[in-house]
């Protein structure tokens, strides 16, 4: 299991466009590793809604957003065209980052159990070590305050911590 201090396993995968990203090539850049189940399914498209909307401020925090998923290339590209996502996606066909990652394991839904991918998003920092994690990430959580329920965006927690990182 990977623990924050760590250093990042290295990773080379296909985008969207079947352009090799590998993890070498993002030395000394914050980076924003995400992995999730699939492709346009309903918490899958809020959350890469989410980061493409926030894009533009973890540009401003020198951070680089990448979203993983088993899903190949081709499917990629329907996503993004369907979503107008503005967010890089990689291509883990062979699952090898998920497993690298922690992130292929067993999971159970309607008292069936299968593999498949845990919704975990990580912090890389600039001399590739781990800076943050979240597992079983929920993309959008409800909670209460002071009586009034409030929305709480997983990508506003990334953007947040990025900051705190950053300014430490």
């Amino acid at each position: 299991m990977l623990e924050i201090g760590s250093i990042a396993p290295s990773f080379c995968a296909p985008n969207q466009d079947d352009v090799e990203i590998c993890s070498r090539d993002l030395s000394g850049k914050w980076i924003v590793l995400y992995f999730y189940p699939k492709d346009l399914t309903p918490g899958c498209t809020t959350q890469a809604c989410d980061f493409t909307e926030a894009l533009p401020q973890f540009e401003d925090l020198d951070a680089v957003i990448l979203g993983v998923s088993p899903d190949d290339s081709e499917k990629h590209r329907k996503f993004i065209e369907k979503k107008d996502l503005e967010i890089t996606l990689l291509s883990d066909t062979d699952k090898k980052m998920c497993e690298d990652y922690g992130v292929w394991q067993l999971k159970k839904f309607m008292g069936k159990e299968y593999m498949g991918v845990v919704r975990t998003t990580f912090i890389i920092d600039p001399d590739g070590k781990i800076a943050a994690i979240w597992d079983k990430v929920n993309v959008r959580k409800k909670k209460t305050v002071k009586g009034e329920k409030i929305e709480i965006l997983h990508v506003n927690e990334v953007k947040e911590k990025l900051q705190e990182l950053q300014s430490n």
